[in-house]
């Protein structure tokens, strides 16, 4: 036995996280946390809730940016866990067929019977990696498309279909994929028509900014891709595993079956890191032609008991707990409530998304007081107005929020899918609260604001 103590370890040094990060991990991430206020020490978490070290319980509206779809530290989750590593399993032999990657793959597919196989990474940036891998060596073509503004992962193969220009930045040269904007179906047929195209990869939502695929759109971009002999890929990292309302997103859309799909996040219960892509049958054929060719495209520490385990649970508790109809349901409610109030606050221009994947969009105001104020914070950096209602949200109201994207007036909500009534007038209520301070006359928020504009300035020329 070894004299390792975790608890003892966490009871001697567990205060020291933001020193400790800024020593040795990303020096800019305690930094940032410091400037806008967000540098919390959280003690515990369960369900939709942290608690701090004094015993205040905090909202999470964020999920982590998704991965936390059952909230944190679900029951049968942590025990399909102690079960897994109290069987003792032959794991990772590589030279063996364990029957849970097999079992997870048939729950994952039953909710696509359009799609045949599946292929375990452990990460969603690694099921993007695999769609582009594949559409390019089932058709034999070069080319990817993707959507201007879309977020695919940032690994190097993800992020040549990243359309953000701000995480592309400095590690070029990427691979030669063409952008589009998203909905514009004259330009994705201009490109096909070059003949080059393996597929199109596309969220079904974006999550920057949180805008939906036009109606329709997704239909008559397979029809356009399998017309020109090119896939259609969707990327359900987020959107999939009933965050819209709908198991995946793309099923919002009659008659939309992708030949790829990529999901990841939600399916590791919030606990092993997990990434499918799931396929057709006769792309996985092409991949893997002969015995020679059984390991081209594989990982390490994929299909793993722990992460097997884990999806199988947290799709267990979805059909249990009834959540994708859930999420439905209590987004649509957020949604409607939130949406009512944008004929009362100037400063709300929009409320959109699907399920509980929401995003709240501010913009210019029209009195003359507010307008000379948004200017000031749009002169110092787009984006500062919604990070200025995240900031009270998180310090007088105790939920966790954030923007959705760098330089964007929108704040997006993905909170766990067992949130319910309660947590959405909790939020309904804060939000309101916020907004009135912010068209108040005076009003700590600007105040605020004034600060973050400093601030934003010596960051930038930190």
């Amino acid at each position: 036995m070894t004299g390792f103590d975790l608890t003892g370890l966490l009871a001697e040094r567990g205060t020291e996280g933001y020193e400790l990060h800024a020593r040795h991990l990303n020096h800019q991430l305690p930094r940032m946390l410091h400037t806008i206020g967000f540098d919390k020490v959280y003690e515990r978490a369960e369900g939709a809730y942290f608690w701090d070290t004094e015993g205040q319980d905090y909202l999470d509206m964020l999920a982590g940016f998704g991965v936390m779809g059952l909230g944190r530290h679900h029951p049968v989750v942590r025990q399909a866990l102690h079960d897994v590593l109290d069987a003792g399993l032959a794991d990772l032999t590589r030279f063996d067929c364990q029957p849970l990657p097999g079992l997870l793959a048939e729950q994952l597919l039953s909710h696509a019977p359009h799609l045949d196989r599946v292929f375990f990474g452990n990460s969603g940036t690694e099921a993007v990696e695999t769609a582009l891998k594949f559409a390019r060596y089932a058709t034999g073509r070069p080319r990817i498309l993707y959507c201007t503004h879309a977020f695919h992962g940032l690994t190097t193969g993800s992020l040549s279909v990243n359309g953000e220009d701000g995480f592309r930045d400095g590690f070029a040269p990427l691979l030669p994929d063409t952008a589009v904007e998203l909905g514009d179906l004259a330009a994705l047929e201009r490109e096909l028509k070059r003949g080059d195209v393996a597929g199109f990869v596309v969220e079904p939502i974006q999550g920057k900014g949180v805008h939906p695929t036009p109606p329709g759109f997704l239909h008559a971009a397979q029809e356009l891709l399998h017309r020109h002999k090119a896939l259609l890929i969707a990327d359900e990292v987020q959107t999939g595993l009933g965050r819209t309302g709908d198991f995946f997103a793309y099923q919002h859309e009659d008659g939309v079956e992708p030949d790829l799909v990529c999901v990841a996040k939600a399916l590791s219960g919030g606990y092993v890191p997990v990434g499918a892509t799931l396929g057709k049958d006769w792309i996985f054929k092409k991949v893997y032609s002969s015995m020679d060719r059984v390991l081209v495209h594989s990982a390490s520490f994929g299909s793993n008991a722990q992460a097997m385990a884990a999806g199988l649970a947290v799709l267990a508790v979805m059909a249990d707990e009834q959540l994708v109809a859930h999420a439905r349901h209590t987004g649509d409610l957020l949604r409607s409530r939130l949406a009512a109030l944008i004929d009362r606050y100037e400063l709300l221009h929009d409320v959109r998304g699907r399920g509980l994947m929401i995003g709240i969009e501010f913009g210019r105001p029209k009195s003359l007081s507010l307008r000379g104020r948004w200017r000031m914070l749009q002169a110092a950096r787009k984006g500062l107005f919604a990070q200025m209602v995240v900031v009270p949200l998180l310090q007088r109201h105790r939920i966790l929020t954030q923007v959705s994207g760098d330089h964007l007036e929108v704040i997006k909500l993905i909170p766990p899918l067992i949130i319910g009534e309660r947590e959405v007038e909790r939020f309904v209520e804060a939000f309101t609260a916020v907004m009135d301070d912010a068209h108040s006359g005076g009003g700590l928020m600007w105040d605020f604001g004034r600060t973050l504009v400093k601030q934003s300035l010596q960051v930038g020329r930190g």
